[in-house]
């Protein structure tokens, strides 16, 4: 099946439907609110909550003896906030600093999570198959009521973030003069954990627990890359997320039994790389050519003062032909014979220098 078929049937196939527009919704809440976790350096928080959710996915199976999705999401909400309050209390309790916490309950919580799960398939409850899929992910089990889930947290997010927009700008970058101008701090940020807890376990079930920290972070260290504005962050983040979210699951229905998972998070990678490279303001290549454009700036103004100090000609065979060709051409130089002096034009630049 091609990419274009893809699409097509995109409007047609109940699943395809589902799988795209739930695709397309997580990655837009992963971008919206991983740039809040990028910008407050707790990268790791997203890998320690998706970890920490398996033990309460598991529990919930074993006190309802069911695979009701509903009841599983919840139970993994009850986890994920509890491993959240805890790293809290790490962090402000003892002397550990914030990656320590986040390592500490992610090795905890998953640790546990999976003595559970070993506990669970050893039971005679047939019930029990299929939990495995929250490791890794399963998008195609995906339906019009998870997809509507995502689609109002998605909404209900951007209405939070618009609610407190000053109050959490603030707070990303002077926490400090966020107190002393009245805000409440705790609530600020037991907010946004909250959201950043709910996005994360609602895509459990699409990415799993493995993948679902890169989900979270991948399209807002690419958004990083191009602005530094807070405001179009998040939006080319939402975008970036889009995008693997949809691309991802029309490579997964295109290949032959491709899990969608991985490969959403591959694309959101790529995306990284891409924008790692070639991002106007801090990609690679660019940076490159000002270096290089520095190093021949700074030649031609070197060149230009000992030209200048000397007070006398120079032989040109001494130069560099490509430095000697761009001198000549910008009229800051000119040749007499062999010999090189400045014109009236170098003689101001050498004063700009100096200045």
């Amino acid at each position: 099946m091609g990419l274009s078929e893809y699409f097509n049937l995109v409007f047609t196939d109940y699943t395809l439907r589902n799988i795209t527009l739930g695709t397309a919704a997580l990655g837009a809440i992963c971008g919206m609110l991983g740039s809040f976790a990028v910008l407050r350096k707790q990268s790791l928080l997203g890998d320690a909550i998706s970890h920490a959710a398996l033990p309460g996915i598991a529990i919930a199976f074993l006190i309802t003896q069911t695979k009701d999705n509903n009841i599983l999401v919840l139970g993994a909400l009850i986890s994920g906030l509890l491993a959240t309050f805890w790293i809290r209390g790490i962090i402000t309790r003892t002397h550990l600093k914030t990656d320590a916490a986040l390592g500490i309950m992610l090795s905890v919580f998953f640790g546990f999570g999976m003595l559970l799960l070993t506990y669970i398939q050893k039971q005679p409850n047939a019930n029990q198959a299929g939990l495995d899929k929250y490791l890794f992910g399963q998008a195609a089990t995906l339906v019009t009521k998870d997809v509507r889930m995502l689609v109002y947290v998605l909404g209900g997010s951007w209405l939070l973030l618009m609610l407190f927009w000053k109050e959490l700008k603030v707070m990303l970058f002077d926490s400090e003069y966020t107190q002393t101008l009245g805000f409440n701090i705790k609530f600020l940020d037991i907010l946004i954990s909250f959201c950043i807890v709910l996005a994360i376990v609602l895509g459990l079930q699409t990415v799993g627990v493995v993948l679902m920290s890169a989900m979270l972070l991948a399209p807002a260290a690419a958004a990083r890359q191009w602005t530094d504005k807070l405001w179009v962050m998040l939006f080319i983040a939402a975008v970036f997320g889009m995008t693997s979210g949809i691309l991802g699951t029309a490579i997964s229905a295109k290949g032959d039994n491709l899990s969608t998972g991985p490969i959403i998070v591959l694309i959101a990678v790529a995306i990284v790389l891409l924008s790692f490279v070639f991002s106007p303001r801090r990609g690679l290549l660019v940076r490159h050519f000002k270096f290089k454009q520095n190093k021949k700036t700074f030649k031609e103004k070197k060149f230009l003062i000992d030209l200048y100090e000397k007070k006398n000609l120079i032989n040109q065979n001494n130069l560099p032909r490509k430095l000697l060709k761009d001198l000549l051409s910008k009229g800051w130089i000119q040749q007499d014979d062999n010999k090189l002096e400045l014109t009236e034009e170098g003689i101001e630049q050498v004063k700009k220098i100096n200045i």
